[in-house]
Formats: C-alpha cells, structure tokens, sequence
C-alpha cells in the first residue's frame, strides 16, 4: 500500500487531495433531497448497486480509481453542514478539497459468478439501510469483493444528495476508463456550485417562479389521485417490478417517431399515458417525470443531484395516439421547462391547495427517463435477451407511487422497468401493462393508432368504481372512503352522520359532543388526516349539532352549533 493507503482489519482507507474546493448556497436539487432525506427512511434514499468491473482490475487500481473518481467530481466531496436555524436544516454546501474514505474488503472465498452476484446485492440491500451522514464526505460508500490481489465486485451505495440516478450512470462510465487505467479529460459539465450560482441569478429566481406557477395552476385543477378506483385500499405496498427488453420494439419505436416526427421519449411517454388512463378509467392525467433537467442540454451531464419533477398535465382524450403524440410533446415541454423550483415552496403550494380542495396531490404515476444519460456499452455487457421481447421479475420496490416507468434504452433494443403497485396491478396485470407497450409500439410503426384499441392490445382491463362514487371537480371521490376518513380525523370526539353531494363539492353534518368544536377545527383535523385516504376528500362545508343519546329521524329536528367551511380565505 502506498502512503495515501492504510488497510485495517478489512477496511481500507484511501486519502485524496490536492483538488478544488469551496462553499456556497444550496442548489434547489440538493435542497429539494435533504428534505427527503431528513423525512424517509434511508432505503428510499440511498440507492446501491454492483457496478461493473473491468477483467483483470487488481485490488492497487480499483483503489487509485476510486480515489481519482472522488478527486474528479465536487458533488462527491460536497458535505451539508447543519444550519443556524432552529431545525439546523443545511443551508449551505461545502466541497472537500482534501480528505479520506474507507473501503470495506470482502474476499470472494472461492465463490462462483452466480454466488458473487448474490453477495453483491446482499452487501448493498445491507449498506442501504444505514443512513448518510450529511456533513460527512463523500457521498458515496464503496466495497470491494476481492480474490486476493484481484477484483471480481464493486458495490457502491449513493447518497441522494450527492448523486441522482443519472449522475450514477456517468459516475460508472468514469470509473469504467479509471478503472482500465484510461486519462480522462478534465470535467466539462457545471459543478453544483455554479448550477446554485445560476439559480440564485435573477433570471433563476424568474424562472423559479414560473415553475411554481405551473405547478400551482396542475395542483389546483388536475386530478389529485389518478388512480381512485375500487382497488385502492390504503398507501402503496411493495411495487411488483419487471424489466423488458425487445430489439423489435426499439425498431418500432424508432418506425413511430420517424412517422410522427416525435423524439423517442415523447412517443413513449404518450404510450404509457394512454395505457395509464385506461387502466385507471380516465383521460385526464398528472404525471411525475423524474431527472427532469436531465432534458436541459446544459445540464444532461451533470454530476450532482437534479432531484425536482416536471410536473405533466395531460389529456389523453384523443382519437388515436398520433394526436396523443402531439398533446404529449407539448405538455412535456411545458412540464420540463418549469421543473426548477424551491421545493419548500412547493410543499407549502402543496398544503395551501389542499386546505382549499379538500384534497392533497399525490405522486401516483412517475416517468423517469434515463435513456440519453445510460452509456450503450453497460447495456451492451448484459448478456442478449433470451426471447423477444423478455422479460425478468426483478425484487419488488417499496416506493410511495402507484405505477412507474423507468426508460433504460431506446436504441438498439428498448429496454424499461415497469413498476406497479399491486393495488393498481396484479403481479399478472403488471406483466401484461409491459408487454403492452411493445404491442401498441408494433401498430404505431406504420399508422395512427385508434385509443379504442388499446384493451385488446393491452389484455389489461379498466379499473372499475362500483359504489358511492362521484365527481367532484377532476377528483374521483368514493364517500365509504370520506366517512372512514372522518372517522380518523375526528376520533370520539365526533361523528359524521350524513354526507351530500352539493354543486361545489361535499357537505357533512357532524354530530358532536364538543360545544366548542368549530368547522375550522373540523376541517384541520380532517386536512392532518388525509395522507394515506387517496380515494377521500375533506369536505367543503360542515354542520355542527350537538349528539343525543338518540338521533331523531330528521336533521331538522337538531339545533346547529355551528355552520361554515372551515377553510381559511
């Protein structure tokens, strides 16, 4: 070991140094991940992966690669101190120019690929679990599984806030050359420093506020929950997760956008958008495109975290998918230009709009286009499809989205991961949902495609509303579902003893034993509620009467304690 390496005990420590370094404001990204980070469980933060290993890398070269890798990017060396206000939320970011990590060593003991493979995602679905420290550098955590002097595994695990899923893609094509001893040419792409420089500018802070403009128009009229059906039963369960692959559809794809003069990622975002709505019975659709700036040419090669939606509104009522197509291409435009945001003013839009619908967004369906920032060659290095198109089940996903679609490849072959709650989808219904999008992809390559088709191309059935559902605005409301909500909201305290349709949303008549219960206090109680009851809304207006030992058989019969909306403005 050189001088800069010292081994203990199965950890090795590499020290790097001799780089640039500095301190300034937060980026809106690293701001938006902090606030997820301090709020989530680490395993919904951290990600983990096996990232490949050139044939022949000694134990001596990964180690000087991993130190060149963290030299080479400030997002990796960027620590977030405590701040000076009461919650000591980080306000600034302060890059490293000098310091250590450590790298734990496992020996391969004599185990096979298939048997090295397990290991690697045994150490890494462990090393999620343990959660960054953020003032602490680097972001990322390494692990090495050796075979003596020569290396068979790298597991790294990520932290958010230093590296989004793109960036992690750029990360592994670095170490990749690093790794086979290649010189890399000096990094060209904007450091998070001067990405905050540029938001903090005043045409950042215009563009900042137009975004939240955007959002504030989707969040106030848009459908709050895309899937509010009979299947919704409670939060999302593990997501049932496939992976297909099909060199014929990338073929069809590439047919598709040639016809409709469309970019792959517009095509694809219509198909799975008119799959989406007719599975979840409805045409108008809010969809979360995740990696969002990663669609700014500037910003495609940035090493740091663009953690921030782009917030789609889209009506997919069209005759066929040509005209989807076109709306699709004009509302994601529209969406990734406004997707740079303070996102603690989102939050607060986010809870100043429920106040008034009565109804809070949920992120229920998500598009995360990953395909421009995937170098060909790691695709290229898994082994070809065994069938066309295949498709491989995959560990089910505890995230908090009800349908997702991760685009990993559209040239040469079509490569995506579907993931689906199983409240939405049965694990045999996910499966059909990604076949889909080939199918539908083979009849776009040649001619318009009518909406009507999609049932039986998909073999998927639309979701069903049997029971007291109704229409309130562009939110489908199941009132079993407000009644359980109430009951939540308001404990013994309360009951709510009638519930009406009215022209501008729901009335309830609550009976309580509280004289000094107001619909304000109601209203606060229900709002703390609603996470978790998609299917609910609080209502708009409440009547309070005091709660006999037996009710009469008529409202009028009871005297009001108190009437109004309990909404504030």
């Amino acid at each position: 070991m050189t001088d800069d390496v010292e081994e203990t005990s199965g950890r090795i420590t590499v020290r790097y140094g001799g780089v640039s370094g500095g301190s300034g404001p937060l980026t809106l990204g690293q701001d938006n991940m902090i606030r997820c980070i301090r709020r989530d469980r680490p395993e919904q933060i951290n990600q983990a992966s096996a990232w490949p290993v050139p044939d022949g890398t000694t134990l001596t070269a990964a180690l000087d690669a991993l130190r060149a890798l963290v030299e080479r990017h400030e997002s990796v060396r960027t620590g977030f101190p405590p701040g000076s206000a009461a919650d000591a939320f980080p306000d600034r970011q302060e890059v490293a120019a000098e310091g250590a990590f450590t790298v734990a060593v496992v020996p391969a003991g004599g185990r096979t690929d298939a048997e090295l493979d397990a290991l690697a995602d045994e150490l890494g679905g462990a090393d999620v679990l343990r959660p960054f420290d953020l003032a602490a550098v680097p972001r990322l955590r390494f692990a090495l599984v050796a075979d003596g002097e020569l290396v068979r595994r790298l597991v790294v695990t990520v932290c958010h806030a230093g590296a989004d899923g793109a960036a992690v893609t750029l990360l592994i094509r670095d170490w990749l050359d690093l790794a086979a001893g290649k010189e890399l040419p000096p990094v060209a792409s904007r450091t998070p420093l001067q990405v905050a420089g540029q938001e903090q500018s005043t045409q950042g802070r215009r563009k900042s506020a137009a975004a939240l403009k955007h959002w504030e128009s989707i969040l106030a009229t848009g459908p709050s929950a895309v899937f509010a059906t009979d299947g919704i039963t409670g939060p999302p369960g593990p997501l049932t997760t496939v992976l297909l692959r099909s060199r014929t559809a990338a073929a069809d794809l590439e047919a598709a956008c040639r016809r409709t003069a469309a970019s792959p990622s517009v095509v694809l975002l219509a198909v799975f958008a008119a799959l989406t709505a007719h599975r979840a019975d409805r045409t108008d659709l809010v969809i979360s495109a995740l990696s969002a700036n990663r669609q700014r040419a500037a910003l495609a090669d940035h090493i740091g975290t663009l953690a921030q939606d782009a917030l789609i509104a889209l009506d997919t009522a069209a005759d066929d998918l040509d005209a989807l197509i076109g709306r699709t291409k004009s509302a994601s435009f529209s969406g990734y230009w406004h997707s740079t945001l303070n996102a603690d003013k989102v939050w607060r839009l986010l809870g100043d709009i429920a106040e008034r619908r009565g109804a809070r967004f949920a992120r229920q369906v998500v598009v995360n286009d990953l395909s421009l920032s995937i170098p060909e060659t790691l695709s290229d290095a898994r082994p070809a499809p065994a069938a066309d198109p295949e498709l491989q089940t995959l560990p089910d996903q505890p995230l908090p989205v009800r349908l997702m679609m991760n685009i990993l490849r559209t040239t040469g072959s079509l490569e995506f991961v579907l993931l689906a709650c199983p409240q939405v989808l049965t694990r045999e219904d996910t499966e059909r949902f990604a076949r889909a999008v080939p199918a539908v992809l083979a009849a776009a390559a040649d001619r318009p495609v009518p909406l009507t088709e999609l049932a039986e191309l998909s073999g998927v059935r639309p979701a069903t509303r049997a029971g007291e559902w109704h229409r309130v605005g562009a939110d489908w409301i199941d009132l079993g579902a407000v009644r359980a909500l109430l009951a939540d909201a308001l404990g013994p305290a309360a009951a709510a003893v009638d519930l009406t349709r009215t022209e501008d949303g729901l009335a309830a008549r609550i009976a309580t034993d509280d004289p000094d219960l107001t619909p304000a206090a109601v209203h606060r109680a229900v709002l703390a509620a609603l996470p978790g009851h998609e299917t609910a809304m609080a209502p708009h207006h409440y009547t309070l009467h005091p709660r006999p030992d037996s009710l009469p058989p008529v409202w009028s019969a009871l005297p009001v304690l108190d009437e109004g909306s309990g909404r504030a403005g």
